[in-house]
């Protein structure tokens, strides 16, 4: 065979090589996108359909992994984490594709500004994904965070004892009359003594939060055996014409505004 024809079958094997290559590629591809596709489709589905499915947790164990999450994403994604993680076992989506930690804002009041304290604001995010929405008048949903922010005011926390604490010494309990972070954890910090650095007061955020997941999940198995039963009292637009708390005067003073009331 001369120079030159077998230079020839050499490019022509190759040829054939690379096309065989494509062909595979190509093949494997469909069979990647024959699976791949229909699961994307069913979570996006999943996403979109609004309240998302739930079946009873154990609060113990909600608690427990709540308070474990907290040194990981702090309190608002733990509490997040804590429901949403059972339910991508038992469920499946759309709490597999549900970005969880994305929401470590949460942390310290919403990215420590010291508003609504994470764990209220997590557990809000939760029984409103899953009760559903409020279109006129307040659901469950609505009720259920309503509850939440009167229950985390009125309570002594943290109420949560873990069992393999990382702090081992006593964590004061502090009621914090409102829902706020910034007073909820100042309060404590003057009644323990403690600043906003100290493991102390990290481990009582952390208990604070396994509380707060555990009340809520509480709440959810009430409403998912149809016998929940709102709580809250709070009422500040019936009352004073404006959406805020009770206890206003507590750190502001003679300085709350009075809005104008509507007329009757």
């Amino acid at each position: 065979m001369t120079e030159r024809n077998t230079s020839q079958c050499n490019q022509e094997r190759r040829s054939l090589l690379i096309g065989a290559g494509k062909i595979a590629a190509g093949a494997a591809l469909v069979s990647a996108g024959s699976f791949t596709l229909p699961k994307l489709a069913k979570a996006k589905a999943a996403a979109t359909q609004w309240p998302w499915p739930y079946v009873k947790l154990d609060p113990a164990k909600t608690a427990d992994l709540a308070y474990e999450e907290w040194y990981r994403v702090f309190c608002g994604a733990a509490v997040v984490s804590s429901v949403f993680s059972q339910l991508r076992e038992k469920v499946g989506e759309p709490y597999n594709s549900f970005p969880v930690d994305a929401f470590v804002f949460l942390e310290g009041g919403q990215v420590g500004w010291g508003t609504i304290c994470g764990s209220n604001a997590g557990a809000n995010m939760v029984a409103n994904l899953i009760v559903g929405p409020r279109v006129a008048g307040a659901t469950e949903g609505h009720l259920i965070s309503e509850d939440i922010m009167q229950w985390y005011s009125d309570t002594a926390l943290p109420v949560y004892v873990p069992q393999k604490p990382r702090q081992t010494g006593e964590i004061v309990k502090t009621t914090s009359e409102s829902p706020l972070c910034h007073v909820s954890v100042g309060k404590w910090m003057k009644a323990a003594g403690k600043p906003i650095g100290s493991p102390e007061r990290k481990d009582r955020c952390a208990r604070v939060a396994a509380s707060t997941a555990f009340h809520l999940v509480t709440m959810l198995n009430d409403w998912k055996d149809g016998k929940y039963a709102a709580k809250s009292t709070h009422a500040p637009v019936k009352d004073f014409g404006i959406t805020g708390q009770f206890n206003c005067m507590e750190c502001h003073g003679n300085n709350v505004p009075t809005p104008p009331m509507a007329k009757k």
